[in-house]
């Protein structure tokens, strides 16, 4: 490791260079590949993606509206799935300039970031979806038949999963900021009035539905979040 430091000190600004160029290069060859593979597998992600709408039928409202939306699910997905490759890459790049604690902070804070905005996207595809979709077929059933656009479907759904594995990032955020001494423990606990305020404005902004049911259930998670990040810090003694 001495060495790849002391390489990485005697690298020139062009050779630097270089190598971010490489590493960028890397990412969108990863990229590329996946996106061809979800491209070609985009009907079973549709799939997928439509079983919490159980018992809905989807409408084409306009030509080529699957055929669009399916590129736009195999771009999100490609995203999703080479996500980690592309943080991979960029912890290679900036590694050799970071000192033995920096490491040591910067790896499993990334490693654990990624854990868990995959938890919130399946907590969102296997609670909050399910929910939200249920008040919203339920409501007014004897009324109107529940038909939906596809392509309307798909936005929110992907805007929910995506959203619901950003707020997951709560503890990160939490951690890093204890650990930087900028907030500690105690300070988080003494402003939960506020937070529990807070949890409420952003889960009606991120949740794609107005129903209560989904709203409510995003704000206990971004509560239940918060704590679990004061409970690390507390057991981190910040």
């Amino acid at each position: 490791m001495k060495k790849e430091m002391n390489k990485s000190k005697e690298m020139s600004i062009f050779e630097h260079l270089e190598e971010l160029r490489q590493r960028i290069l890397i990412g969108l060859i990863a990229f590329s590949i996946i996106s061809t593979g979800c491209l070609i597998y985009a009907k079973n992600i549709s799939y997928i993606l439509k079983q919490p709408a159980h018992g809905i039928k989807f409408l084409q409202l306009a030509p080529g509206e699957y055929f669009f939306t399916s590129i736009k699910i195999a771009i999100y997905s490609s995203f999703l799935l080479s996500s980690p490759f592309i943080i991979y890459q960029v912890i290679l790049f900036v590694l050799p300039g970071l000192t033995k604690k920096e490491r040591n902070l910067l790896i499993p804070t990334l490693l654990f970031s990624i854990f868990l905005f995959f938890i919130g996207i399946l907590f969102a595809y296997k609670i909050l979806a399910p929910a939200a979709l249920n008040f919203l077929v339920n409501y007014g059933a004897e009324i109107v038949e529940p038909i939906w656009s596809f392509e309307q479907y798909f936005n929110f759904i992907l805007l929910l999963l995506f959203s619901t594995g950003t707020i997951f990032q709560v503890p990160v955020i939490q951690v890093v900021l204890g650990i930087f001494n900028i907030f500690s423990s105690q300070q988080m606990i003494f402003y939960w009035r506020y937070v529990i305020f807070i949890s409420t404005i952003i889960a009606a902004i991120l949740t794609p539905s107005t129903d209560p049911m989904t709203q409510i259930i995003m704000s206990l998670t971004i509560l239940l979040l918060y704590t679990s990040g004061i409970i690390v810090l507390k057991t981190l003694n910040k």
